[in-house]
């Protein structure tokens, strides 16, 4: 079964949501993690965040929802967002960020790739194409910055929320009017 327009719409306006957050995640942790390679790494990823919220942001427009909106996550998932941002040593950071959350939105996303209809949602397909392809290549990255600063520390992710859509994304019903930002 395909996502109906507005699903595909909260959906999108879901994942911007969350590329803003971990954006502005990063973008707090760089003056407070002492490793420069970090801060460096931190700092590239946040602009790659940037794009992709971008890119959602101008789709949610396209289903008209406007430009540039955001849809917070379920609680359980705003939870997991919150304690990520919480995070103080670094290489919980990295493994919370790059192991955990990472892989997270990786299954979110490939679950909805599964969900929708690849013609009649071709740009959102291809937005998220493109983010679970700097996905891995920012995980690659991290993983070289760890291994050429092995005094980080052993990287374990934190147990995360559901990858289920329903389990981060709040879908409204079909009946609700078109609202603006």
């Amino acid at each position: 079964m395909t996502l109906p327009v507005r699903a595909r719409a909260d959906a999108i306006a879901t994942f911007r949501y969350i590329s803003v957050y971990l954006m502005e995640t990063l973008a707090r942790w760089v003056p407070t993690t002492p490793e420069l390679e970090v801060k460096v790494l931190f700092g590239r990823h946040l602009w790659e965040l940037a794009q992709h919220a971008d890119a959602f942001g101008r789709r949610t427009a396209e289903l008209r929802l406007g430009p540039q909106v955001s849809r917070d996550p379920t609680p359980a998932f705003q939870t997991s967002l919150n304690d990520l941002a919480s995070t103080s040593d670094t290489g919980s950071r990295l493994a919370g960020f790059y192991d955990g959350m990472m892989s997270q939105l990786e299954s979110l996303y490939r679950t909805y790739l599964s969900r929708t209809d690849s013609l009649l949602d071709e740009p959102s397909v291809r937005i998220i194409d493109r983010a679970l392809t700097d996905f891995a290549r920012l995980r690659r990255e991290a993983d070289d910055v760890v291994r050429e600063r092995s005094e980080i520390g052993a990287r374990s992710a934190s147990p995360l929320a559901a990858t289920a859509l329903e389990g981060v994304v709040q879908f409204r019903p079909e009946s609700a009017g078109a609202e603006r930002p």
